[in-house]
């Protein structure tokens, strides 16, 4: 893993792809251009993956009910997600980027940032090779993407979505907290619907409002992490850009068909997907640090938690602890979509463990080794962890 030392002029862009699985479907098929296009499924329990422009006038989005979209544009075509064909278009596009920074971090298919700090000496400053991004994935993929660029991740990703499609952005270093000030607080990171309601009920509305709150009359309603949204609304982000060109996360989630209306159901789910994911890790020889789980609610609300280890595991019992104790910290509904994920990925090595945590450790890797070993002779129904069997 390759990364730049932190400096104040550092240069970073965000690249984000126009409403790229309905881009891809309008360019590979004529006539659908112009037209409103939801990329999805039609089942009663289907979701929007993308919507174009054209029906994004209706109020259509990604993540919303298919039915609802189809009830806000009923005109709207309705495409099946074909996922092999956005991934070869996404290779296409990170081949791209390659060209311009080896310092490119993939955030999904369709977006990444990127340093072009240690790019600027031969390909000129951040705007013109931002410019020059554009015009190279337009010729080559006839595709528009819109680009942010600022000298931290928090604000080039902020500055991509200001002016969308085919967009660019670019928020200077001296003009940050000035040009962040207008902007609603729900564009910041970490502030969903329910943070906004109680920051409403402080009169923070805007960056700026919250910029001249200060962090202090925060720490009553969001407690340690205050201070941390404090630094972001004014555009405060150190964390450096990363360029691991292996994977960057391994995950398994499940939609059900009705709404799981119990929580020790929910559980049972989730060490079987805790294991699968463990499983997985220790195929490809790595571990991860950070354990994440992402639900979706009968009322469709989507949510994702995730904690930190101070090491990183691959062993199936500890990634199902921290899954249980992220969901239990919730107070239970019914759910139609549970998963489990693991990322910050490292290979794997030796745990650094005390003396007390030696057998322990060493026992749970035993009974991962065995059921990996049954698993892959006679199949994953062999053999069951007690918890799934509820």
């Amino acid at each position: 893993m390759q990364q730049w030392t932190l400096a104040d002029n550092r240069a970073i862009l965000h690249v984000d792809m126009d409403a790229f699985f309905a881009s891809v479907e309008q360019r590979d098929d004529p006539t659908l251009a112009g037209k409103p296009v939801l990329v999805g499924g039609t089942g009663l329990r289907a979701v929007v993956a993308a919507a174009s422009y054209e029906a994004r006038v209706f109020g259509c989005h990604s993540a919303m009910p298919m039915v609802v979209a189809r009830r806000l544009c009923p005109q709207a075509i309705i495409v099946k997600p074909k996922g092999g064909r956005y991934g070869e278009v996404s290779r296409e596009i990170f081949e791209i980027l390659a060209r311009f920074t080896p310092m490119v971090q993939p955030i999904s298919v369709d977006e990444a940032f990127l340093d072009v700090t240690g790019s600027k000496r031969l390909l000129g400053d951040a705007v013109t090779i931002a410019r020059e991004i554009k015009r190279v994935v337009r010729a080559e993929t006839q595709l528009t993407a819109s680009i942010g660029v600022a000298p931290n991740k928090l604000v080039a990703k902020i500055a991509s979505d200001l002016d969308k499609p085919d967009g660019l952005t670019v928020i200077r270093a001296g003009e940050v907290q000035t040009r962040l000030a207008p902007l609603s607080i729900e564009r910041l990171w970490g502030v969903g619907p329910r943070s906004a309601d109680r920051l409403g009920k402080l009169g923070v509305h805007t960056f700026g409002d919250m910029q001249r709150l200060g962090h202090e009359a925060l720490d009553a309603v969001f407690g340690s992490s205050a201070e941390s949204m404090w630094n972001r609304c004014r555009g405060i982000d150190d964390r450096p850009v990363h360029a691991d060109h292996g994977a960057k996360s391994i995950s398994h989630e499940t939609t059900f068909g009705t709404d799981l209306e119990s929580a020790d159901a929910v559980r049972a789910v989730l060490l079987d997907q805790a294991e699968q994911v463990a499983r997985r890790l220790r195929a490809k020889g790595r571990r991860g640090r950070t354990i994440s789980i992402k639900i979706r609610f009968g009322r469709f609300e989507t949510i994702t938690r995730s904690v930190t280890l101070e090491q990183a595991t691959d062993r199936t019992d500890e990634i199902a602890r921290q899954a249980r104790r992220l969901f239990d910290a919730w107070a239970f509904e019914p759910v139609r979509l549970i998963g489990v994920g693991v990322s910050e990925l490292t290979q794997s090595t030796e745990e650094q463990l005390g003396l007390f945590s030696v057998v322990q450790s060493a026992q749970q890797r035993a009974i991962d080794r065995a059921s990996d070993t049954i698993i892959e002779r006679f199949g994953k129904d062999a053999i069951r962890r007690g918890g799934t069997l509820s």
